[in-house]
């Protein structure tokens, strides 16, 4: 058997079996028609589509959500990077030069981006330079800096501490402290604390108040508007200023007629009732 296997191995070749036609149309209509109760889309489709969620896109790999993490990148670092270290960071050396030309010319452009050009270069490439961040406020990080920013203020305006954060992330402390100096005038969020808006404030100003007076003061029941002209009209004192609205509610209230408009009777021209428009009043008995 095992001489008579090793000749029929040698002369015959293995085939794989060729795949089984698929059905035709008519076969598949009848076959639906006659049992199926489920439709043949309904059974092809995956069940773990959900049709109301938008499709996966990328990670994050777009020129976009790059240089958005470049500038969060450079505004951690207080020296100027090249344009190998950002490109190290976002892992695109590995990409071609030209697209790596693409993402720094697009890095020089961005208003949060400041590229410095070589002093050693006459003539600047895309290779040479260095980046740094541009704060919304720039070149304040302490707080010297910050009463001097204030003080060169020509308006009333309030800074925003979300801006003055974009270029001094932990700057809380320091508003803490000038806010108790009375050098800085500090608007909170009334949910956590937190600072929103700070002004210049003038220390010479501030006079400390006794706490017992305060306490006092806090203690005084302030009547309403209503309340204090009817006291002093009781007391037969006249009001400073008279409450407007209780003015409104005595004034007694007129009906305003209107007027009604006299008809103007124009100049006739119908020749042909000339009779018929003629006044006749004087020859009444």
């Amino acid at each position: 058997m095992a001489s008579a296997a090793s000749k029929l191995g040698g002369g015959v070749k293995r085939t794989l079996a060729p795949p089984s036609p698929s059905p035709s149309v008519g076969s598949t209509t009848s076959a639906a028609a006659a049992g199926s109760s489920t439709p043949r889309k309904d059974r092809d489709t995956p069940s773990n589509i959900v049709f109301s969620q938008p499709a996966l896109t990328g990670t994050g790999d777009s020129i976009v959500s790059q240089m958005a993490y470049a500038v969060s990148w450079l505004r951690g670092k207080d020296e100027p990077q090249g344009y190998q270290d950002v490109l190290g960071y976002l892992s695109l050396t590995a990409r071609p030069e030209q697209d790596q030309e693409f993402f720094v010319e697009q890095m020089r452009r961005h208003p949060q981006i400041q590229w410095i050009p070589d002093p050693e270069l006459s003539e600047q490439t895309w290779r040479s330079g260095t980046y740094l961040h541009r704060p919304t406020i720039p070149n304040v990080k302490n707080k010297t800096q910050l009463l001097a920013y204030l003080q060169k203020k020509t308006d009333a305006s309030a800074v925003s501490v979300k801006d003055l954060k974009d270029g001094w992330p932990d700057c809380e402390t320091a508003i803490n402290e000038l806010e108790a100096e009375h050098k800085i005038l500090v608007v909170r969020a009334k949910k956590d604390g937190s600072a929103r808006n700070i002004w210049l404030d003038d220390a010479s100003l501030f006079h400390a108040v006794d706490p017992q007076f305060r306490l006092m003061w806090a203690r005084v029941e302030v009547p309403s508007v209503e309340n204090i002209v009817h006291r002093l009209l009781t007391a037969q004192q006249k009001p400073a200023s008279e409450d407007p609205r209780l003015k409104a509610m005595q004034a007694p209230k007129v009906d305003k007629k209107k007027k009604r408009t006299q008809r103007r009777t124009g100049k006739s021209t119908n020749d042909h009732m000339q009779d018929l428009l003629k006044d006749y009043s004087h020859m009444k008995k």
